[in-house]
């Protein structure tokens, strides 16, 4: 790292100047095997994008064909228009069809191990058929129809992945809502979809303990009273014991049996909603974010097969860390991953339940080939000690790659090392909810990788660092990323409030002629080779003396301390300066956490990054407040920082004790 570099927007204050090519070996065997063949594709795919996304959406199964690739009306984008498709089939009959219906669709490993060793189940791509078909048919029984959203919440199992492609085989849209949520965020969704069926679990395994799913949703339908759901159709896991109500609650196995094994997809238009995935951690009403078949359906199956570099008949072992009720679990557990016709592992419980050596467990036992998992994670498996990988053998990965928000170069260089043994590319995602799929991202044989860089655009992405008026930036000038052209997958709209989709991601970057650009809400910047850095979201951008810093580039200052694991910084009131640097800090393992370390982190982020960077609060912490999906609640802390006791949603954040232990720590 250097000293700062000067901005018009942003300030950025990290260089990160390590650079690590694909290996001969890899760029051989992958799709794209080169940074000039990436350049071409890529230049291609935004000169000609009907011609480019045509040919990609051709390798999939249509019913009736397309009359027009894209029809783009600002802020709206239709693709495919007029193509007839079904994503179930394309994931799974699909594959039955060609004949590969006894090979592995899903490999799925509940949380306890007994005697025996862990729970195991193998379904072939013809079971999952059979299984979705007699559910689609039970579903079809209660009255589910084309057109329904259906609410899913339950653990992670593999009734999971067959609801949802079920509620995509008969033409009802999902809700897929996490199992860590609340009885109230439940409620709040199911009405706002409208929602008349649930599908859930009695309860589901977390570190040892069962969630009750069933109990949440009792509560629920309780506060919506006459809005309640007319059908609940639970999953019995735990076999905990659970309320029951007749008439209204099913279970899954009762319900499918004597069901018939065949259920015709239905034929669905491209544009046809295919499932409202709300998001996560803000406050007020929730946010239904729409995706639509066809466009969804190219770009994830698109994005697995090259970020991933995914070759069925290679021996190829997927696995995504993430859960379903995230879009990661929706886009690269199910959606894109099946159609590329590789297994994909499905894990119900956490990376430290019986130990922390759980999660190199089981990538050794399944020898997966493809590792995705979130920086957060890796944080924590740095904390737990290299003696917990070093227990197994790793030697079947090939490529890992992390989701969900920056990685910072320490961690990015302990997943290379510790777990990736110097052989492995990393892919290092930059997407949203809203993007549906991999935006920026590199491809394991093409693009050489900087630790802390989801370097360059997916095939059909025109990214750009902008001004709020859309003026491109330069080099290494901090500002807004922003996404100029249309891509397949983008969401179609927040469910029953256009005025808000609008508001929120189309109305603040305009050109003067009126062109707006679709507005990500992370400040970035863009390096003379072309890759792209996150900086942190716009709104944790701190102004300490007019400089605008982003959190992300001093948090990484704190990681790069030998003493400390994972950092979160946020702006504080502070009578000189306007806004000060609030850090929190969780230390490793036998790390003395006292007031010399304090003034030995300060001095540490003064020469990494300049003294304008240096924190004028530090304050140590055993855990950091997360959501579920591994994110940092940085509003959390700005209210901690800041005096407030917060009154904002915390129906995703995972352990309330840690705001407890936070308020009580109030030296800095």
């Amino acid at each position: 790292m250097s000293e700062s570099t000067s901005t018009s927007g942003i300030q950025s204050v990290l260089q990160e100047d390590r650079v690590f090519a694909p290996s001969a070996a890899v760029s051989a065997a992958a799709h794209v095997h080169s940074l000039d063949a990436y350049k071409a594709l890529h230049a291609r795919s935004i000169a000609d994008p009907d011609g480019f996304w045509g040919e990609i959406a051709k390798e999939l199964h249509w019913y009736s064909p397309w009359s027009k690739v894209l029809e783009w009306d600002q802020p709206d984008a239709k693709w495919f228009v007029g193509g007839k498709t079904n994503l179930c089939y394309n994931c799974v009959d699909r594959q039955v069809d060609a004949g590969h219906g006894d090979e592995p669709a899903i490999i799925w490993e509940g949380e306890p191990v007994g005697g025996g060793g862990a729970e195991v189940r193998t379904l072939s791509y013809a079971d999952m058929q059979r299984g979705i078909s007699r559910f689609a048919n039970g579903m079809k029984s209660l009255g589910v129809k084309k057109g329904d959203i259906v609410t899913v919440y339950m653990g992670m199992v593999p009734e999971l992945a067959m609801a949802v492609l079920a509620c995509a085989r008969i033409g009802a849209a999902h809700s897929v809502i996490f199992g860590g949520f609340s009885a109230q965020a439940i409620a709040d969704r199911v009405v706002d979809a409208s929602s008349q069926t649930i599908i859930t679990c009695d309860g589901s395994w977390r570190r040892g303990n069962i969630v009750p799913l069933k109990e949440n949703v009792d509560e629920a339908c309780k506060m919506l009273g006459e809005k309640a759901p007319a059908n609940v159709i639970v999953v019995k896991r735990c076999e905990n014991e659970i309320g029951w109500t007749a008439g209204r609650d099913y279970w899954w196995g009762e319900l499918c049996e004597g069901q018939s094994e065949e259920c015709a997809c239905e034929p669905m238009d491209s544009e046809d909603l295919l499932f409202v995935l709300y998001t996560s951690g803000t406050t007020g009403k929730p946010k239904g974010i729409m995706h639509t078949t066809g466009g969804y359906m190219v770009y994830t199956y698109l994005t697995s097969k090259m970020t991933f570099d995914l070759r069925p008949d290679e021996g190829h072992v997927y696995w995504c860390t993430a859960d379903v009720g995230w879009v990661t679990g929706h886009s690269y557990i199910i959606y894109g991953i099946m159609p590329n016709r590789v297994p994909t592992v499905m894990f119900e419980g956490a990376p430290n339940h019986p130990g922390p050596d759980r999660f190199w467990d089981v990538v050794a036992r399944h020898k997966v080939t493809h590792f995705y998992t979130a920086p957060t994670a890796i944080r924590a498996f740095m904390k737990w000690g290299d003696e917990h990988p070093q227990k197994h053998d790793l030697s079947s990965l090939q490529v890992l790659g992390t989701v969900g928000e920056p990685i910072n170069p320490e961690a990015w260089m302990w997943y290379h090392r510790m777990i990736g043994g110097e052989r492995c590319p990393i892919v290092d995602t930059w997407w949203q909810t809203e993007t549906g799929g991999h935006m920026i991202t590199p491809l394991p044989g093409a693009v050489p990788t900087k630790p802390g860089s989801c370097t360059v655009p997916f095939f059909g992405v025109d990214a750009a660092i902008v001004t709020e008026q859309g003026e491109e930036l330069g080099a290494d000038e901090g500002g807004l990323l922003a996404i100029r052209k249309p891509w397949p997958a983008m969401l179609r709209g927040i469910l029953g409030d256009r005025d808000r989709f609008v508001a929120t991601y189309w109305d603040d970057i305009k050109k003067p002629d009126g062109t707006r650009f679709y507005k990500a809400g992370d400040g970035a910047r863009r390096d003379k080779d072309g890759y792209f850095w996150i900086m942190g979201r716009v709104d944790d951008v701190i102004n300490v003396s007019g400089h605008r810093l982003g959190t992300m580039e001093v948090e990484s200052a704190l990681v790069s301390h030998e003493t400390v694991v994972e950092a979160a910084v946020v702006g504080m009131p502070h009578e000189i300066k306007g806004t000060g640097i609030a850090a929190f800090c969780t230390l490793a393992s036998g790390v003395t956490a006292d007031d010399a370390l304090r003034k030995t982190l300060r001095a540490h982020v003064g020469n990494e990054i300049g003294a304008i960077a240096k924190p004028d609060l530090i304050r140590f912490t055993d855990v950091l407040p997360k959501t579920r999906s591994g994110k940092i609640m940085r509003r959390l802390l700005r209210d901690i920082a800041s005096g407030k006791e917060g009154s904002g949603d915390t129906t995703t954040l995972e352990d309330k004790g840690v705001l407890e232990q936070l308020r009580k720590n109030d030296k800095g």
